[in-house]
Formats: C-alpha cells, structure tokens, sequence
C-alpha cells in the first residue's frame, strides 16, 4: 500500500473494520467514492490557507457517496452556507462534487477519512488516522484558525499538534491557542444537533464571526 503524507491511499488498510466496511459498500453502490475522503483545499492552493475546519468522518450518503468533505448530507447545507456567509467559500453549493462552490483561504478535512459504521469511528481508528490529519495540519504554513466539529475531530486535533486535551478542552464556541493557531471548537452541525436543539444556526455563525474577526484582527 502507497500512502502519501496527508491522504491515505485508495485502499488504504490501516483501519482493517473501515476497509472491510468501504468494500461491502463498493459491491453495493460500485458508483460512488467509497474510499478515504480528502482533504479539499481552495483553487489557490495550501499556501492560501488560513482556516481549516475537522469535522469527524465522511457520512454514508454524503463525503463516502461524493467524494468531497461535508457534500451530498445535512451538516454540509449548513457548513457551507455559514461559510459563504462570512467569505470563506463563493459560488452555489448543490450538494455534488462538481458544483461551482469554491473554497476562499479555507480548508475543510476530516479527522477520520473514511466511512466508519454507524457514523461512529471507534479510539484506534481516530488515533491511527492521526497521522494524516497532522500531515494536512502541516501542509498550510499561513494557517491561523482551526475550526473543530465535535469532541472527537476536537481531541484529536489537539492531539496532532503534540498537546494535552485536558489543557484544551472542547466546549462550543470557545477559542484556545497552540503557538500562533487558534483552536475554536463548535458542536457539529449534524442533523441530529439541529433537530434536538444543541446547535442551532445563530450557535454556529457565531463561531464563524468569531473567526472572521479572528482572521481580520
């Protein structure tokens, strides 16, 4: 197996589970991605990247269907018109690969590149999937702001960067710092944190202002 520094191969088999279930998957739906999502970086390239956001795992019918970061499901609805509305991204999103949707300074990857059952990545797979979150991490030498989606995409973020979680916890719309980079963490923007109310669309452009002002500042 051929892995590059920040994207898994293909067939990546690291994570022996998330391999099997991706082939039971490429059986069923032959016509969809099925394979490790990565990581999508604006038309300028990574030196023009100044925020990245870690969400935790492609979903079924969204990234490991389309093959693009938080495309084809819900949480990318609201990921990316928040987005658009504070100048990280132009263009119409249509919830495909091939729209006109365009990343401004703005990287968007996950923690876990590949489908996990039950949309539930289990500690091992997190951790060996480091490697290629620290290797994306390291790719933008201009990055100031990180975004993390969740506890989980959180921890492991702070993990990448050689740090202790416990002295950068997640709690939603709050900023740590790690040598020039701020961490802000959110609640992901799932369907499900939407539906019962533990994020709403205020929750979440409030931590995209803070970032702009962050950026702009």
């Amino acid at each position: 197996m051929t892995v590059s520094a920040a994207e898994p191969d293909r067939d990546c088999a690291l994570c022996p589970r998330l391999h099997d279930f991706i082939a039971e998957w490429r059986v069923r739906e032959p016509d969809w991605h099925n394979a490790p999502v990565s990581a999508w970086l604006p038309p300028e390239g990574p030196q023009s990247v100044r925020l990245l956001i870690v969400g935790l795992a492609p979903g079924l019918r969204g990234a490991n269907r389309t093959g693009r970061p938080f495309t084809g499901d819900f949480s990318g609805d609201m990921l990316y018109a928040t987005l658009k509305a504070h100048g990280f991204a132009t263009g119409t999103f249509e919830s495909r690969s091939d729209d006109d949707l365009r990343l401004s300074g703005t990287a968007v990857t996950n923690a876990v590149r590949c489908l996990p059952p039950g949309n539930k990545p289990i500690a091992a797979e997190v951790n060996t999937c480091r490697q290629f979150l620290t290797a994306t991490i390291d790719r933008f030498a201009n990055l100031q702001a990180i975004v993390t989606l969740g506890k989980i995409a959180h921890d492991s973020t702070i993990r990448a960067f050689g740090e202790r979680v416990a002295a950068h916890p997640f709690k939603h719309d709050v900023a740590t710092e790690i040598g020039e980079i701020s961490i802000i963490s959110s609640y992901h923007c799932s369907r499900y944190n939407i539906n019962t109310g533990v994020l709403t669309p205020a929750m979440f452009d409030a931590v995209f202002a803070r970032v702009r002002k962050h950026l702009n500042g």
